[in-house]
């Protein structure tokens, strides 16, 4: 039997669930999210105008579950613009952001109703795992591991780290008047979990962590803006400028953390700047010329704690705006990488456990390097 909300009673926590285009992944999804929580746990979809079946499967569940309610928006609008249409309707006391084709693993709802209930920070950071598609491959995020030892809750200022954690929407779970008194939701544009999840993180009083894989992130063959190339990707450079706008309007006290926003910056730039499911080719120097313009304007005054190798190479090719230089650097590492992949095939077959074979996974690195 599922448990209904307690009249007169809000639930501590509302998932906010925006729905487009993602027929075969949303039982799963909503499945994985209403299996746990009880009267503590309200369900907000958002149909942000789904031109499949996703409408009348959405109006399904929430006939048999009265803890979710169906947004029907008119006209689509966007992934932000959704989940903030699901915000304004939440009930909770929290609101977790999830993506629709995307699940929970067994018990995480639970898991996250108990540490809210622990620390009732401001921000709960959650675990995740990147879920391959088609075979179910997992794989742990690189920035997960900020999340060990950062200890039970505290301000980020004690835990400075944390600002490097993925910058998406669905590993936070934040209270609702949080974000109501920093004035936070989302912009449109891609890229739009960048200007919310850095000033939710720099305007936290308490950050609590639970360390615990809590959200299976999928990674679609098609589908996501990672995979499509489009001239939509130079929206990032209108989000960081909201982050640095929100690091200029908090003052004196998010200095500490400029260099490693900084950093991520230019990282995250680069990342899309090299790889070619992202940006046309006929934009890539363009795209290039932007960061460097943005590399300038929002340098730390006293430096930032540049990489070496490779990266590190980049990171001074993109200061002094050097993209001959760049392009040519990348094209030789993608060569060198398709040599190394060429030679490895022409090989016999190593057998399991007899070693690693340098080379090829040296080319492997060495393409990585310039594809994001």
């Amino acid at each position: 039997m599922t448990a209904r909300p307690s009249p007169g009673r809000d639930p501590l926590l509302t998932v906010v669930v925006p729905v487009y285009g993602v027929e075969p992944f949303l039982r799963a999804c909503l499945d994985s999210v209403l299996s746990d929580g009880g009267a503590d746990l309200e369900v907000v979809a958002v149909d942000d105008a789904s031109p499949d079946g996703c409408p009348g499967l959405l109006d399904g569940y929430a006939r048999s579950d009265p803890r979710m309610t169906v947004l029907h928006l008119e006209s689509n609008v966007g992934l932000g613009r959704a989940r903030n249409a699901g915000l304004a309707r939440a009930g909770g006391e929290y609101v977790w952001f999830v993506d629709s084709d995307d699940v929970l693993p067994p018990g995480s709802v639970d898991a996250v109703l108990s540490a809210l209930r622990a620390h009732r920070p401001d921000v709960l950071l959650v675990d995740h795992l990147r879920v391959y598609d088609p075979d179910g491959r997992t794989e742990t995020d690189p920035s997960s591991r900020v999340l060990r030892d950062a200890g039970a809750v505290g301000p980020l200022s004690a835990h400075p780290h944390l600002v490097e954690f993925q910058h998406a929407a669905w590993n936070k779970v934040v209270r609702r008047g949080h974000l109501r008194d920093r004035d936070l939701r989302f912009y449109p544009g891609w890229y739009e979990d960048c200007a919310f999840s850095h000033p939710l993180l720099l305007g936290a009083g308490t950050i609590a962590v639970l360390d615990r894989v809590c959200y299976h992130y999928r990674q679609r063959v098609t589908g996501g803006i990672t995979r499509t190339v489009s001239e939509r990707h130079f929206d990032v450079f209108d989000q960081y400028e909201r982050v640095f706008g929100e690091l200029d309007r908090i003052g004196s006290a998010a200095e500490p953390f400029r260099a490693r926003v900084f950093r991520l910056m230019v990282d995250h730039y680069l990342v899309i700047a090299g790889n070619d499911q992202r940006l046309p080719e006929r934009l890539r120097a363009e795209f290039f010329h932007r960061a460097a313009r943005h590399f300038r304007r929002y340098r730390p005054a006293d430096g930032y704690p540049a990489p070496g190798g490779v990266t590190g190479l980049k990171h001074r090719f993109l200061a002094a705006d050097a993209y001959r230089a760049y392009a040519a650097l990348r094209r030789a590492y993608r060569l060198a990488g398709a040599t190394g992949g060429a030679a490895a095939a022409g090989r016999p077959a190593v057998a399991a456990g007899s070693g690693p074979q340098v080379a090829p996974a040296e080319s492997a690195t060495a393409s990585r390097a310039f594809s994001g």
